[in-house]
Formats: structure tokens, sequence, C-alpha cells
């Protein structure tokens, strides 16, 4: 039982180490028109923001990565036959890979819903895997088709926006996670006292990011006004990477320190919607713009889109099984 807890706590670190108008759940009507109006965001656009970002974060070699797991599997071998079944399990990893106190039997960066399953304390961000093996951060405001992103659960990051579930479940993955269950998720939004914002049963202002600016009027702004920017409410334009870089819309990760509740999970009001494990294509917990249009704090659930679906209020976290 020991043994196969420790193997699960330093698996998981080695994995994880990473217009005044107020759009209904943070997307609108999808539309095939993906014209901007003759300021489309093109792909060599993308590309170009993209190396830009990359090129102001060094990044982390495979062998940084290879020497970490080579750590971890010489603590592993070096239990050899000495090993006592009775050694407690934090006494058996490293300091860095110890669950705090009271975690239970999950990861650091993940908390303890009362030691049924873990989820990560913060939205997710994400790094990118190149082909060599590197990895490197991921611009937070960048769609991630055609890249190898994983997930991160860290204060003070910008979470990620403009990913759909299917993408949110391989990022977790990779992380050696998984996307939470929408049960789960309410869980632990909901915190210990099961109150339906976390924190409280009566919403509190300022307590979480969910009374923002609206970026599609900045962005409208941008464009030349209503007459020339046309429909907002295309692929291309709820994609906009301008979108979450708008002052006043998306925080840093923990930035909103009273949102928050007993099992010591921050933003699950608020910020960025959050993906389900969920076939029909769900998120949760509104965005920075609205918590109360599909059901109020921890009950807010929109399912009008598929798993495919992303625009700039769609982001995520990951759960985990516990230790076994």
């Amino acid at each position: 039982m020991h043994e196969s807890r420790s193997r699960f706590l330093v698996g998981a670190m080695v994995v994880g180490a990473a217009f005044a108008v107020t759009v209904s759940s943070g997307c609108a009507r999808l539309s095939t028109d993906t014209a901007l109006a003759g300021t489309s965001v093109t792909s060599a656009g993308l590309a170009a923001v993209v190396s830009k970002a990359a090129s102001h974060a060094p990044a982390r070699s495979g062998d940084e990565r290879g020497a970490r797991v080579q750590r971890a599997e010489k603590g592993s071998r070096s239990l050899g036959s000495s090993f006592d079944p009775d050694t407690p399990v934090d006494q058996l990893l490293g300091e860095g890979d110890r669950p705090l106190a009271g975690n239970g039997l999950c990861p650091p960066d993940m908390a303890s819903i009362d030691d049924r399953f873990c989820v990560d304390r913060f939205e997710a961000s994400l790094v990118e895997i190149l082909p060599s093996g590197e990895e490197r951060p991921w611009a937070h405001y960048m769609p991630v088709e055609g890249h190898v992103v994983r997930a991160v659960s860290e204060r003070g990051a910008m979470p990620q926006g403009y990913i759909s579930e299917k993408q949110a479940k391989e990022a977790c993955g990779r992380s050696g996670k998984r996307l939470c269950r929408a049960a789960e998720w309410k869980t632990a939004c909901r915190g210990p006292e099961q109150k339906r914002f976390g924190y409280s049963d009566q919403l509190e202002a300022g307590r979480c990011n969910d009374h923002g600016r609206a970026p599609l009027g900045e962005l409208m702004s941008t464009l030349g006004g209503a007459s020339k920017a046309g429909n907002m409410y295309t692929w291309d334009k709820m994609n906009h990477p301008m979108l979450n870089q708008v002052d006043g819309t998306l925080a840093p990760t923990g930035a909103h320190e009273g949102c928050t509740n007993g099992y010591g999970v921050y933003d699950m009001v608020g910020n960025l919607h959050e993906w389900v494990d969920d076939a029909s294509g769900v998120f949760q917990g509104g965005y920075y713009l609205d918590i109360h249009q599909n059901g109020d704090g921890c009950g807010y659930r929109t399912d009008a889109h598929n798993t495919s679906y992303h625009d700039y209020s769609t982001g995520f976290r990951c759960c985990a099984d516990v230790a076994q």
C-alpha cells in the first residue's frame, strides 16, 4: 500500500511539474463566417505572436526533465530490500515531492477533496512541449491547435482560455492527470461546507473575478466600430488574442485571495469557465463577466457547445485519483 502511494506521488510530481454587450455564457452564437473585416488573425500573425511570447521565456530542457526522472527512479531503487512498509509516505519522498500538511494523498499542486479525489488548486496555465522534448511557457491568449501542450497549476499565472474540452483533456493527461468530472468539480467548488459560491451562500462583491469588462466592446472599437467590425460573434473574433489581454478582464490565478474555500482551491467561481469531462460538452463556474446567467456561482453550468468548441472565456483545471 505505502509503496504504491509513493510511486503515485513521485510519478505525479515528475509528470505534472507543470460594446457594453455581455455575451451569454461567455460564448455567443457560433458562426461559420470567419472574416474579420479586413483585419483577420491570419496563421502567420498567430505564429508571430506565439514566437514573440516564446522568445521572452527560457525553455526547459529535456535533459532537466530527464534528470528529474532519473532522480525519482534512483530514489525508488534506493529503497531496495530495506524498504519498511510501515514507513510514512512523506518520509519516502524528497522534500519537494511531499504532500502539503493535511493534503492527504494528493500532490502539492492539488487539493485533497476529503481524500476522495484530487483537484488542481488553480486554473490551468500551459507549457508547450517541443519536438526536442524541451518545454516553454505558452501564451495564455493563443488557441492551441497544432501544438502539444500540458497543464500546469500554479499561483500567479495567467490561466489558459481559448481551449476546448477535448484539448483540455489532452493537456491534463500529459501531466498525469485528467479532466474533472462534473460532480467532482461542483463538490470542490462548493467547499467542505457546500456553499453556493464556495466562500459563502451569499455573493460578496469583489471576492472573485466576476465583474470584469466586456472585451468584445474593446475589439469592436479597435476594428473601427460596429459599422466596420460587422458580426462580432464569429469564430475568429470570439478567439481573438486581444480579448483576454484587455485590462479588467482575465486575472492571474490566485489574485483574488478571497475566492477560495476550505479545500484551498481558487477561482472556481468567475475568471474563466472551466470545462468538465462530459461527452455533451459542459463548462461550469462562470467567468469574469457572468456567474449567474446559467446558475449561481458553483451551480453555473453551460451545455450549449460540443467538445471541440472554444472561445476566449473557456478554461479548465485538472483532477486526479487519490493514491491507493
